[in-house]
């Protein structure tokens, strides 16, 4: 799922400069109406549309969120569709205006191919699924398999060291998305599927029979996944990091969708009050209104309840917080003072 450095260079140096150089998305934003938000092209429980192009999931519901932080209104986001291979390409160009497609922040990324990450989404891992029917239990019984593999990605490199360092061998299946590396494990013609671990448990929750395939347990990367902005304006890049971790705030505080409205009338909590334009004036400094906070939780719910509605343990995807728990719960999830 993450475009290599080399294919990132090769197709984003000459569109990275003048990306770069137009430091006023906010502005293009409000004039156009709408925020252009970059999406996975179909990744179930993050990023798919339903039979009527209606998008949702946890990556969309953080378009949604900076959509009603900036322009009032949820509904205002256009989404572009983006592969591992045009992802940022997109976003260099300006087709748009931040991608949220469970691409991993990197150094190359950012110093290269000069992009910033605000915040952390979702942090993550990369894993390997098989079929139950296989017997194998561990990724290290996987010696001389045939492994499905998205090339020209960061997943292919992990893949190729954590063989070396064990000692194993594989056979690359080369895939080109997620959709057709379905179709290929499917068909059986790789003996296990590798991507990040999130995105095997929401593959194998659209499969015809999830219960006939396991995630091995080993996690062999780390991959912390985030919205990415063009580097060089930084007020927006400003925007997206504190509309996420508005959402943050908010489940910490226990502002949820159904309470912020009354919450914004004020409260005993200084924190509160700020988050939520009570008082202070964080959204002016920003360029938004006060109640940006207000928008872009009721847009979907706090952090918490937009991963349980989309992802969570209840939902078909299944998946436990873990290091996406709050860090007053042992997880990573933590937002900085809104002061």
């Amino acid at each position: 799922m993450k475009t290599s450095v080399i294919f990132g260079t090769l197709v984003v140096a000459g569109l990275s400069a003048a990306g770069a150089a137009s430091a006023g998305t906010l502005d293009d934003v409000k004039a156009r109406g709408v925020v252009n938000c970059g999406v996975n092209t179909g990744l179930v429980g993050f990023a798919a549309p339903d039979a009527n192009g209606n998008w949702s999931g946890f990556d969309v519901a953080l378009c949604k969120a900076v959509a009603a932080a900036v322009l009032g209104d949820p509904a205002k986001v256009k989404y572009v569709p983006t592969t591992g291979q045009t992802r940022f390409t997109a976003l260099a160009s300006g087709e748009v205006d931040l991608l949220v497609r469970n691409t991993t922040r990197t150094f190359s990324r950012e110093t290269d191919l000069k992009m910033d990450f605000p915040a952390i989404n979702y942090y993550d891992g990369q894993g390997f699924m098989v079929r139950k029917d296989s017997g194998v239990t561990s990724a290290k019984e996987l010696n001389g398999a045939s492994v499905c593999i998205q090339t020209g990605t960061t997943t292919e490199l992990n893949l190729a060291d954590y063989f070396k360092s064990n000692g194993m061998t594989y056979q690359p299946i080369a895939i080109d998305s997620n959709a057709e590396g379905e179709q290929q494990f499917l068909a059986g013609a790789c003996d296990a599927y590798t991507t990040d671990a999130s995105g095997l448990a929401a593959t194998r929750a659209a499969f015809p029979s999830p219960q006939d395939y396991i995630i091995l347990p080993e996690i062999i990367s780390k991959e912390p996944l985030g919205p990415a902005v063009r580097h060089g304006d930084n007020n927006w890049g400003d925007i997206v990091g504190w509309t996420f971790y508005a959402l943050v705030a908010g489940e910490e505080y226990g502002v949820t969708a159904a309470n912020v409205d009354e919450l914004a009338k004020g409260t005993e909590n200084p924190e509160i009050n700020r988050l939520l334009g009570h008082e202070g004036n964080l959204g002016a400094m920003m360029g938004v209104p006060n109640d940006w906070a207000v928008k872009a939780i009721k847009a979907g719910g706090n952090y918490g309840e937009i991963f349980e509605a989309n992802i969570g343990e209840k939902t078909p995807i299944g998946l436990a917080r873990g290091l996406n728990a709050q860090w007053t719960q042992g997880g990573l999830m933590y937002a900085p003072p809104f002061r």
